[in-house]
């Protein structure tokens, strides 16, 4: 493995697209509800050392590297608890209003209800070839989520009254490899025994 290192910071926003709270507030409100126990996945970013990232049809989950390709394996601190980010695809496209969703810092985009009832931390799922299992580690938004999307859309991510809901994503890690695809079918394998969904 080779050393980790700082990398590019990535793309930035359009601030010409961000929200305001109430107008996320009532996208969201808006959307149809997300399915509990099978949904799909419907994009996968790899993100490069330069910044650059990529929209791909189909990768290998890995244990060593999450996305083989990603900066997560070349990134400090490769925290094993953050080694897939993952957000839902119709709330990621609220926020970005209008911006490519590789501008997220998130590799996986799934029609899935990712709320914490639904995935507690512990629930193993299947994505395509692979098993993936949701971790405790809370996503949250950053500067970098500011910066590209706006105050009002890290405000609406952090809310507490919908901080349940994962707004802002939650992470998974690979459990055992396998390939995933764009359209991959995505089954909830098993939930910790305390939750229910």
């Amino acid at each position: 493995m080779s050393e980790l290192r700082l990398e590019a910071y990535g793309p930035l926003g359009d601030a010409t697209r961000h929200r305001s709270g109430a107008a996320l507030e009532a996208a969201f409100r808006a959307l149809p509800p997300a399915p509990h126990d099978q949904g799909r996945l419907l994009l996968i970013v790899c993100r490069h050392p330069d910044g650059a990232r990529d929209a791909c049809e189909r990768v290998c989950l890995t244990r060593d590297d999450g996305v083989s390709g990603d900066g997560w394996s070349r990134r400090p601190p490769r925290d094993p608890e953050a080694q897939l980010a993952v957000m839902r695809r119709d709330v990621a496209a609220l926020i970005a209003n209008g911006q490519p969703l590789t501008v997220f810092g998130d590799n996986l985009f799934v029609d899935l209800d990712i709320c914490a009832e639904n995935l507690p931390a512990g629930t193993r799922i299947r994505v395509g070839d692979a098993v993936v299992e949701v971790t405790a580690k809370p996503h949250n938004g950053c500067v970098k989520f500011k910066g590209r999307f706006g105050e009002d859309a890290l405000r609406f991510v952090q809310a507490p009254p919908t901080r349940n809901q994962n707004l802002r994503g939650i992470y998974w890690k690979v459990i055992e490899p396998g390939d995933v695809w764009v359209s991959a079918p995505i089954a909830v394998l098993t939930r910790p025994a305390a939750a229910r969904p």
